[in-house]
């Protein structure tokens, strides 16, 4: 019984991207490993932005200087 978890920033993925997760990722594992697709769990979970930190900083301290050196350029 393979469980999948996928972990995403909360930022506007719809529910049409989110079917084409679990689609690919339960394909995936029956393709490479042989696993029932009807026994096969896969949880998205969205985290908040102010949640989410890479090298230090969280994610939307990031987007923000990048949306601000982009519109300063």
């Amino acid at each position: 019984m393979p469980y999948i978890n996928i972990r995403i920033t909360r930022e506007g993925v719809t529910a049409e991207q989110k079917q084409a997760l679990i689609e690919g990722a339960t394909e995936l594992l029956s393709r490479v490993l042989n696993k029932n697709p009807a026994t096969t769990f896969v949880i998205i979970d969205e985290v908040d932005t102010d949640n989410w930190g890479i090298a230090g900083e969280n994610v939307t301290t990031l987007r923000k200087r990048a949306a601000e050196k982009k519109s300063a350029s």
